[in-house]
Order: structure tokens, then sequence, then C-alpha cells
């Protein structure tokens, strides 16, 4: 069955969609968005350097991402806000990254695959690697959804609680570098955030809860993975994109639904 590249770069799309929805509703949550952002942009120097070392894609991806949000948490406050800071560092990384890819030599890569995803080409070992960081990712997310949830709600009443905000937020920043080198294969850097922020953003209006949110954000993740994919083979458009498009549209409608919904004042 792993034989078939469309079944492949289904079980791909399924992956990444159950990682990245969840972890995308804090995001939302935290109003993090331009974190996941900077974390993503980071992602291609990581992937400079893994070529440059001969190492993993993923592994690279991954340490850089935490490098980035180690930076970012440690020289806030420092004068810059947030935001700049975050522009300042994503933006940089991506430039770093894609110029010291022209320095490789010897060594062929598509940087467009990276830019944008490269679902159709995803291997057994990929695979193996999507759903393992997956699995890390959902791990992650079970096991601290109370305390997560309660240091995003409210700083203070964690603390009253026993529950260390700073260490949730170093969780947190944990399953977004995960996600981020899971999510490269399928969707790309430039398009990580949306994969984030978008299906969490969907179902917002439609969830009376944040574990209904949360499951929702799943659903609507796959779904748009599964007709993004879909899609891009009938019409020959290129899949990263087809698959945020596909949300975007799904986001379009739930924004409709819920305004409808809306009693007049």
């Amino acid at each position: 069955m792993l034989d078939d590249f469309m079944t492949r770069a289904a079980l791909a799309g399924i992956g990444t969609a159950l990682a990245a929805a969840p972890l995308g509703c804090f995001v939302v949550w935290r109003r993090m968005a331009y974190f996941g952002d900077a974390t993503a942009h980071a992602a291609i120097l990581g992937v400079a350097l893994s070529l440059a070392f001969s190492l993993p894609v993923f592994a690279g991806a991954m340490a850089v991402a935490l490098v980035m949000a180690t930076i970012v948490s440690t020289i806030s406050g420092r004068g810059y806000a947030m935001d700049t800071l975050l522009g300042v560092m994503a933006h940089s990384a991506l430039a770093f990254g894609l110029v010291g890819v022209t320095f490789l030599s010897g060594v062929r890569i598509d940087l467009m695959a990276y830019l944008f995803g490269d679902i159709l080409s995803v291997s057994r070992a990929d695979l193996a690697v999507i759903w393992c960081g997956a699995a890390l990712v959902i791990a992650l997310i079970v096991w601290r959804w109370n305390a997560l949830l309660t240091a995003t709600l409210n700083e203070g009443l964690a603390r009253a609680a026993g529950i260390d905000p700073w260490r949730e937020r170093l969780v947190l920043t944990l399953a977004l570098a995960l996600v981020v080198a899971v999510a490269i294969k399928v969707v790309g850097v430039l398009l990580i955030t949306a994969l984030l922020i978008i299906p969490a953003a969907t179902v917002r209006p439609l969830s009376a809860t944040p574990e209904r949110m949360g499951v929702l954000a799943a659903l609507v993740a796959m779904a748009s993975a599964l007709a993004g994919l879909l899609a891009s083979y009938r019409l020959d458009t290129p899949t990263g994109p087809t698959i945020v498009c596909v949300a975007a549209l799904l986001f379009c409608l739930s924004s409709t639904l819920s305004g409808t919904r809306r009693p007049s004042m």
C-alpha cells in the first residue's frame, strides 16, 4: 500500500494535520502567530546547516527552530517589542539560510520544495519521521493539556495552582519546533504557519469548549490536507499551496455561517 505515492502523501498530510491543528489552538489563544511564523522561517537555515554537515533535515530544522525560540525568549523585553524581535530574527534566519544554500557545492537542492513543500515526494522514511514527530507532539499536548490551558488563560492563576508558566511555554516551544520539522516536507516553511492557524481559527466560532476546538481543528486540518491533495492532483497545481487554499475556503465558509447565526443588533 505504501508503494503508491498518493497513499504516502495522504498519510503524510494526515499526520501533519494531527500534529499542527491542536497546537494551533494554543497559538491562536496565545496570539503567537508571528512566533510560529518566525520559527518556521528559521527552519530554512536548519535545512542549509543539515545539508552542509550531512545531517537529517528533520534534525537541523528542529534544532534551529529551538535555538530561534530560545534566543527570542532570552532577549525579549530588552528594549524591543516582541513583534520587532520576531520580524528581525525570522527574516534574518530565512535570508541566511537561502544564502547559505548557494554555497553548498556538490549538493542539488530544490528550494521550492522546502519553501512550499513537496508532499508528493514523501518517502517511507519521511513518513516514519512525520508520524513519529506527530505522535510526540500529540503526546506532549495530551500530557500537558490542563497545565497549558491554565497557563494560557491566566499566568497568575497558573502560579497559584503550582504550574510554572515558563515551563509550559517551553513545552509549547518544543512542540512548535517539532511541528515545523514535521511539516517542512508537506507544506514548506512559508506555509507552515497557515496550517497551524487557519484550522484553529476556522473552528473557533463553532467550539463551546477548548477540547472541542482542538478536535474540530484536527478534523478540519485533515480534511484540508486530503481535499487539497486531491484537488492538486486533478488540477495539476502545487500541493502545499492548494492545501492551504482549501483551509482558507473552509475558514471563509465558517466565518460566513457563524456570522449568519449572530442576532442582529
